[in-house]
Protein backbone atom coordinates (compact mmCIF):
# COMPACT_ATOMS: atom_id res chain seq x y z
CA UNK A 1 0.00 0.00 0.00
CA UNK A 2 1.57 3.27 -1.07
CA UNK A 3 1.41 6.57 0.81
CA UNK A 4 -1.54 7.98 -1.15
CA UNK A 5 -3.63 4.88 -0.48
CA UNK A 6 -2.72 5.02 3.21
CA UNK A 7 -3.76 8.68 3.44
CA UNK A 8 -7.00 7.91 1.58
CA UNK A 9 -7.79 4.95 3.84
CA UNK A 10 -7.05 6.96 6.99
CA UNK A 11 -9.22 9.84 5.76
CA UNK A 12 -12.12 7.53 4.95
CA UNK A 13 -12.03 5.85 8.37
CA UNK A 14 -11.64 9.04 10.46
CA UNK A 15 -14.43 11.21 9.15
CA UNK A 16 -17.01 13.39 10.91
CA UNK A 17 -20.36 13.69 9.16
CA UNK A 18 -20.62 17.45 9.80
CA UNK A 19 -17.63 17.93 7.50
CA UNK A 20 -19.96 17.24 4.58
CA UNK A 21 -21.73 20.54 5.26
CA UNK A 22 -18.34 22.29 5.28
CA UNK A 23 -17.44 20.54 1.99
CA UNK A 24 -20.68 21.70 0.37
CA UNK A 25 -20.15 25.31 1.54
CA UNK A 26 -16.55 25.19 0.32
CA UNK A 27 -17.69 24.00 -3.10
CA UNK A 28 -20.25 26.79 -3.30
CA UNK A 29 -17.63 29.40 -2.33
CA UNK A 30 -15.26 28.16 -5.03
CA UNK A 31 -18.09 28.06 -7.59
CA UNK A 32 -19.12 31.63 -6.71
CA UNK A 33 -15.51 32.77 -7.07
CA UNK A 34 -15.52 31.25 -10.57
CA UNK A 35 -18.63 33.24 -11.41
CA UNK A 36 -17.00 36.40 -10.04
CA UNK A 37 -13.92 35.79 -12.18
CA UNK A 38 -15.99 35.36 -15.34
CA UNK A 39 -18.15 38.41 -14.64
CA UNK A 40 -15.24 40.81 -14.05
CA UNK A 41 -12.25 39.72 -16.13
CA UNK A 42 -11.08 43.31 -16.63
CA UNK A 43 -10.39 43.80 -12.94
CA UNK A 44 -8.53 40.49 -12.76
CA UNK A 45 -6.35 41.47 -15.73
CA UNK A 46 -5.49 44.73 -13.95
CA UNK A 47 -4.41 42.73 -10.90
CA UNK A 48 -2.15 40.55 -13.05
CA UNK A 49 -0.60 43.59 -14.73
CA UNK A 50 -0.20 45.47 -11.42
CA UNK A 51 1.66 42.59 -9.79
CA UNK A 52 3.41 41.59 -13.04
CA UNK A 53 4.96 38.57 -11.37
CA UNK A 54 4.59 36.37 -14.40
CA UNK A 55 5.03 38.99 -17.11
CA UNK A 56 1.86 37.93 -18.92
CA UNK A 57 0.78 39.57 -22.12
CA UNK A 58 -2.83 40.66 -22.44
CA UNK A 59 -3.81 37.49 -24.28
CA UNK A 60 -1.97 35.21 -21.83
CA UNK A 61 -3.57 36.90 -18.84
CA UNK A 62 -7.01 36.51 -20.42
CA UNK A 63 -6.38 32.80 -21.06
CA UNK A 64 -5.08 32.31 -17.51
CA UNK A 65 -8.11 34.03 -15.98
CA UNK A 66 -10.52 31.96 -18.06
CA UNK A 67 -8.72 28.71 -17.20
CA UNK A 68 -8.82 29.53 -13.50
CA UNK A 69 -12.49 30.48 -13.75
CA UNK A 70 -13.29 27.22 -15.56
CA UNK A 71 -11.38 25.24 -12.92
CA UNK A 72 -13.28 27.04 -10.16
CA UNK A 73 -16.67 26.50 -11.81
CA UNK A 74 -16.18 22.80 -12.51
CA UNK A 75 -14.21 22.13 -9.33
CA UNK A 76 -16.77 23.95 -7.19
CA UNK A 77 -19.59 21.83 -8.58
CA UNK A 78 -17.60 18.61 -8.15
CA UNK A 79 -16.67 19.48 -4.56
CA UNK A 80 -20.24 20.47 -3.73
CA UNK A 81 -21.79 17.22 -4.94
CA UNK A 82 -18.84 15.13 -3.77
CA UNK A 83 -17.86 13.62 -7.11
CA UNK A 84 -14.11 12.89 -7.54
CA UNK A 85 -13.58 15.25 -4.63
CA UNK A 86 -9.90 14.57 -4.06
CA UNK A 87 -9.13 15.18 -7.74
CA UNK A 88 -11.15 18.43 -7.76
CA UNK A 89 -9.38 19.57 -4.60
CA UNK A 90 -5.92 18.80 -6.00
CA UNK A 91 -6.75 20.93 -9.06
CA UNK A 92 -7.79 23.84 -6.80
CA UNK A 93 -4.78 23.80 -4.45
CA UNK A 94 -2.17 25.28 -6.87
CA UNK A 95 -4.64 27.99 -7.89
CA UNK A 96 -5.18 28.99 -4.27
CA UNK A 97 -1.45 28.90 -3.49
CA UNK A 98 -0.85 31.31 -6.40
CA UNK A 99 -3.75 33.48 -5.24
CA UNK A 100 -2.32 33.72 -1.74
CA UNK A 101 1.31 34.24 -2.71
CA UNK A 102 1.02 36.45 -5.79
CA UNK A 103 -2.34 38.21 -5.81
CA UNK A 104 -3.77 38.64 -2.31
CA UNK A 105 -0.54 39.19 -0.37
CA UNK A 106 0.24 42.28 -2.47
CA UNK A 107 -2.58 44.13 -0.66
CA UNK A 108 -0.82 43.61 2.65
CA UNK A 109 -1.02 41.10 5.45
CA UNK A 110 -3.60 42.83 7.64
CA UNK A 111 -6.94 42.13 9.20
CA UNK A 112 -8.56 44.37 6.58
CA UNK A 113 -7.47 42.19 3.65
CA UNK A 114 -10.49 39.86 3.65
CA UNK A 115 -9.60 38.26 0.29
CA UNK A 116 -6.31 37.04 1.74
CA UNK A 117 -7.98 35.55 4.80
CA UNK A 118 -10.68 33.90 2.71
CA UNK A 119 -8.04 32.44 0.39
CA UNK A 120 -6.05 31.10 3.34
CA UNK A 121 -9.14 29.50 4.90
CA UNK A 122 -10.19 27.96 1.59
CA UNK A 123 -6.64 26.67 1.03
CA UNK A 124 -6.60 25.02 4.47
CA UNK A 125 -10.01 23.46 3.83
CA UNK A 126 -8.85 22.16 0.46
CA UNK A 127 -5.90 20.45 2.11
CA UNK A 128 -8.27 19.01 4.74
CA UNK A 129 -10.60 17.55 2.11
CA UNK A 130 -7.67 16.21 0.14
CA UNK A 131 -6.84 14.14 3.21
CA UNK A 132 -10.30 13.16 4.49
CA UNK A 133 -12.12 12.81 1.16
CA UNK A 134 -15.72 13.47 0.28
CA UNK A 135 -17.61 11.78 3.13
CA UNK A 136 -20.82 9.79 3.45
CA UNK A 137 -23.15 12.38 1.88
CA UNK A 138 -21.53 12.45 -1.54
CA UNK A 139 -21.80 10.93 -4.98
CA UNK A 140 -18.44 9.20 -4.42
CA UNK A 141 -19.83 7.40 -1.38
CA UNK A 142 -23.01 6.42 -3.23
CA UNK A 143 -21.02 4.99 -6.11
CA UNK A 144 -18.59 3.16 -3.82
CA UNK A 145 -21.28 1.61 -1.64
CA UNK A 146 -24.07 1.29 -4.18
CA UNK A 147 -27.09 -0.39 -2.65
CA UNK A 148 -28.97 -2.67 -4.98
Amino acid sequence: MNVIQKVEHWGDSHRAKWLDVVRIVLGLIIFSKGIALISDTGHQQELLFKNSVFGFSEMMSSIAIHLVAFAHLVGGILITIGLVTRFAVVIQIPILVCAVLFVNISNGFSALNSELWLSLIVLCLLVLFWVVGSGPFSVDHQIKYKRV
